[in-house]
């Protein structure tokens, strides 16, 4: 796999499209495609150190934000680029640096420091602004589905909430309090049926049901603090969904939901 990346061109960012069918880095030289099942390069770009890669589904579509290192790659410009024709399709400019960028087929969400705006992905009509506690991480989670398109933001800056977003009717569903302490991960299940968080304590993580609000599974990562990097929920055919967490006590912990896939 052509994937490597030495140390004086480190992987800025990484990302899978929505069905992991693909997968994307960002460089300090620009950024790359990879397809999923055989790790064979599908596209390249040189043009510039980027810190945010994000692809719709295995569309031509990528929103890509720059790291700065040259003017034209700004932070706080967001580039909609096709890599068919390899140009700029559209730019959408902000005061402040862009933390993070989600993306389906119907909306497209950018998330700053204390703002994140929700537009329409085919008009690039911006349909709401949310004003948001202090997130200098840019900590958010996206729903890929269309039944049940959410949007979670931290809601608090001293506890574990979760504002649950109806990005597609435009409103907020709910508040989650998940945790004492506040988040460090947030994730939806594909089917945007469960969330998953943790907090920056490390120790506990939770699913709760969307619809409902209310407390699914709580799971013990450990005993002692650590930080958690990722959340991911992977469905396993024949088994129940799975919640995989990664932390910074170089552990990697795999958590069962009770329920069978057939079964829903």
């Amino acid at each position: 796999m052509a994937a490597s990346s030495s140390a004086s061109n480190p992987i800025l960012c990484a990302s899978f499209n929505q069905d992991n069918s693909c997968f994307v880095i960002g460089t300090k030289d620009g950024f790359r495609i990879f397809d999923s099942n055989s790790g064979r390069l599908l596209y390249e770009r040189v043009i510039g150190a980027f810190v945010i890669v994000e692809m719709l589904f295995s569309s031509s579509l990528l929103a890509i934000v720059g790291a700065g290192e040259q003017a034209s790659l700004s932070p706080r410009r967001l580039c909609l680029f096709n890599t068919q024709t390899g140009t700029a399709l559209r730019e959408l400019n902000f005061l402040t640096s862009i933390l993070s960028v989600c993306v389906n087929r119907k909306r497209l969400i950018v998330v700053l420091q204390g703002k994140t705006f929700i537009y329409d992905i085919n008009s690039l009509v911006i349909l709401d602004t949310i004003d948001t506690v202090p997130n200098s991480k840019g900590l958010c989670a996206f729903s890929p589905c269309l039944d049940g398109c959410f949007l979670a933001l931290p809601a608090s800056s001293t506890k574990g909430s979760v504002l649950v977003y109806n990005v597609i009717d435009l409103h907020s569903h709910c508040e989650i309090d998940a945790h004492k302490s506040p988040l460090a991960a947030i994730v939806f299940s594909s089917n945007g049926m469960y969330i998953a968080t943790a907090s920056e304590q490390g120790t506990l993580i939770r699913v709760h049901s969307v619809s409902e609000a209310t407390k699914s599974y709580s799971f013990r990562r450990g005993t002692y603090p650590s930080t958690i990097f990722s959340l991911s929920f992977g469905p396993c055919i024949g088994l129940p969904d799975v919640l995989v967490a990664s932390s910074s006590s170089g552990s990697i912990h795999a958590f069962f939901l009770g329920m069978a896939i057939d079964q829903r």
